[in-house]
């Protein structure tokens, strides 16, 4: 483990780094981060029903030596998590690519490298020590796509993540509110949010603006436009990725039982259960109640990954009882860094960790590899209408 980073002693939960974060870094990049799509209510009910989920306590087991180490997808890995794809994360605190990348080999997790990334996918590769997987979108140039896959599988990657639930981008109020494009228009209002937040200006000024650099580097000259159109994106298209990717193709973004079974049978290695942590169809239901409908159509061996809503270790602890091999965080991350940097950052992974360890013992299980439905409260369990 990197020895010269100490963990934050400002951070004693993650709505403690929430609330640093908001004030250490400027209302548009915090906004971004946080917020979600039209009245931001999906990303609240995502963490409501994950601790909806009562977990049934058990005592006198010997619970003294407990492990969490999982294999996915054939890998071998140290917890039953991951690092979410995020986009021009350099934005909350200048290196933060770096920070997400040097606690994957830390904690020896995977980093999910997105497209967006502020740092070019080969480099991310070689600072994460091969820990990367790439994430990315089906635009209606495609061609884009390929380089990016040609480019990934030349650095030595072994697993895509292809989102699918976003052909169409929502409306995020906040966003428009604030004024937040990439690149910066900088206005009066976004003069003074800067202004108001010196550190992080004069940081981010040194260390040089983000930019999305898989587009800055590409050979092709793409540029990067928030607002491309992805509407063209169907069943053909997930053909072609799946013949040109020689690696692990994961479909992330399903929430249709129905939609899953196809993607299966279309080659898939795995699917991604999420809608995309609150930020696309406000009126989808919470991804976790779609975790078990979808294991239902697909069986017990198909590999599953879940986000949306894991605000602690006790919720990864339920959505590998409903049904998920696998999770991944996202926004906790970034509250960590915005709050204190690579000592938040680093905070925020302990404490996920050692609830995850806890919550596991205190159910009266020893290795997280033995987490299922029968951890779940009996009455809850009968209550549930799926």
């Amino acid at each position: 483990m990197s020895k010269n980073i100490i963990t934050s002693k400002r951070i004693h939960s993650i709505e403690d780094a929430k609330n640093l974060a908001k004030k250490r870094i400027p209302k548009l990049i915090f906004d971004f981060v946080d917020g979600a799509s039209g009245n931001e209510k999906l990303c609240e009910i995502n963490s409501t029903a994950l601790d909806q989920i009562r977990l049934e306590p058990k005592v006198l087991r010997n619970v003294e030596k407990r492990s969490l180490k999982k294999k996915f997808l054939g890998i071998d890995f140290d917890y039953p998590f991951g690092f979410a794809p995020m986009g021009m994360c350099n934005l909350t605190w200048p290196e933060a690519d770096k920070m997400l990348a040097r606690e994957s080999i830390d904690n020896n997790i995977p980093i999910c490298v997105s497209m967006a990334s502020t740092t070019p996918l080969e480099d991310m590769f070689e600072l994460s020590q091969g820990h990367s997987w790439l994430q990315l979108y089906i635009f209606q140039d495609e061609n884009f796509v390929m380089e990016l896959l040609e480019r990934a599988q030349n650095t030595g990657y072994k697993v895509a993540i292809l989102t699918v639930d976003v052909p169409i981008q929502f409306r995020r109020a906040k966003d428009d509110k604030n004024g937040f494009t990439v690149p910066f228009k900088i206005g009066p209002k976004q003069f003074i949010d800067f202004a108001t937040h010196p550190r992080w200006s004069l940081t981010t000024l040194l260390s040089g603006i983000p930019r999305p650099m898989n587009y800055v580097t590409s050979k092709k000259g793409n540029k990067f436009v928030r607002s491309e159109s992805r509407e063209a994106t169907d069943w053909e298209a997930l053909k072609r990725v799946r013949n040109f990717w020689k690696g692990k193709l994961i479909i992330k973004g399903v929430m249709s039982p129905e939609d899953a079974v196809k993607i299966k049978d279309a080659g898939a290695d795995a699917i991604q259960v999420s809608n995309h942590g609150g930020r696309q169809l406000e009126s989808a239901t919470s991804a976790i109640n779609a975790l078990p409908l979808i294991r239902k159509v697909l069986g017990k061996e198909f590999p599953l990954i879940f986000d949306s809503g894991i605000r602690s270790g006790s919720d990864i602890v339920r959505a590998l009882a409903f049904g998920a091999d696998y999770a991944m965080i996202g926004r906790p991350l970034m509250y960590g860094v915005g709050a204190d940097g690579a000592k938040g950052l680093r905070r925020i992974l302990n404490i996920i960790k050692e609830e995850l360890s806890t919550t596991l013992g205190l159910v009266g299980l020893t290795d997280i590899n033995d987490v299922s439905s029968e951890i779940i409260a009996e009455k809850f369990f009968k209550d549930m209408k799926y």
